[in-house]
């Protein structure tokens, strides 16, 4: 089974964690730009894991963040570590194979259908 790296190199690493702090600062000196009152979801994905070892990283993840993973894989959604931080929530997902192959196959219809143009809205 290849292996999957969840925590990326230490200098990816870096360059989010500087970027998240100068997103900060940025909003913090120009309280002029709109933030949404609902809070921002940060995600983060173990690639195209096999279902196993993407549920075996979330698992890990889950553990580092002190939560429990959240398994909504039956329901049609996804298997995640969720944790949050006032507003803010970070999130690692896995997109289990079967989810990933009907998007692709919803996706191969992509072009071979345009819609009629909509009456104008007068």
């Amino acid at each position: 089974m290849p292996h999957h790296s969840i925590a990326g190199g230490p200098s990816a690493r870096a360059r989010v964690i500087s970027g998240l702090r100068e997103a900060a600062d940025y909003l913090d000196r120009h309280p002029g730009v709109p933030v949404s009152e609902h809070g921002w979801t940060l995600l983060s994905f173990p690639g195209r894991a096999s279902d196993d070892a993407g549920h075996a990283a979330v698992d890990q993840v889950a553990a580092i963040l002190g939560v429990t993973a959240r398994d909504d894989t039956p329901g049609g959604g996804h298997y995640r570590a969720v944790k949050s931080f006032g507003p803010v929530t970070y999130e690692f997902v896995h997109v289990s194979t079967g989810y990933r192959a009907a998007y692709q196959a919803v996706m191969s219809y992509s072009g071979a259908v345009t819609p009629a143009s909509l009456p104008d809205a007068a």
